[in-house]
């Protein structure tokens, strides 16, 4: 059988709660479909659907992965993709250079592990707080701007995506704690 994975950056709650307000402030529901509160985080490699014997393999690349949780701050809002967006996400700055590391070893771990071919375009950080509701048109720009918080991320986790009629819902399989 296969599912559905990927691998995220959990964010606390400090940072989730400015996220949804700027979801709740940015995000016209005529437009947009909001992700819920407990599912903002930083998705640092999507694997798509995988056979489920491939979650052990996964599991072991994440527990390897540096435990130094990266420090981040919101750094304003995104539409992406750029030219016709499908989703509306708050950037985040990486000032100290951590997360990227990071992203490049859970995409290397994965790749030598045969789970993953990594993309062609660059990492860019970000939490998606809402996403293209059918038919509707994306703005080109918003009118609002998230709070810019800083904070660390408490975990990487690998998560099994489930898709339904009221958006996706994230199980988490393999967590490994960042200090």
């Amino acid at each position: 059988m296969s599912i559905r994975l990927f691998v995220a950056l959990d964010v606390p709650a400090g940072a989730r709660t400015a996220l949804a307000a700027f979801r709740d402030a940015a995000a016209a529901p005529e437009v947009w479909r909001p992700v819920a509160d407990e599912a903002l985080h930083v998705t640092l490699v999507f694997l798509g659907h995988r056979p489920e014997e491939d979650v052990e393999a996964a599991a072991a690349v994440i527990a390897g992965l540096p435990a130094a949780a990266p420090p981040l701050r919101i750094a304003g809002a995104l539409l992406l993709p750029p030219r016709r967006a499908r989703v509306l996400c708050a950037a985040l700055a990486d000032d100290e250079g951590m997360l990227s590391p990071l992203q490049a070893a859970a995409s290397a771990g994965l790749e030598a592990a045969g789970l993953y071919i990594p993309e062609r375009r660059p990492f860019r950080p970000h939490v998606t707080v809402a996403r293209l509701r059918a038919g509707a048109r994306a703005p080109r720009e918003v009118a609002a701007a998230p709070d810019p918080v800083t904070f660390r991320g408490e975990a990487v986790t690998l998560y099994q995506s489930r898709l339904g009629r009221s958006g996706a819902r994230y199980e988490p399989l393999a967590t490994k704690p960042l200090v």
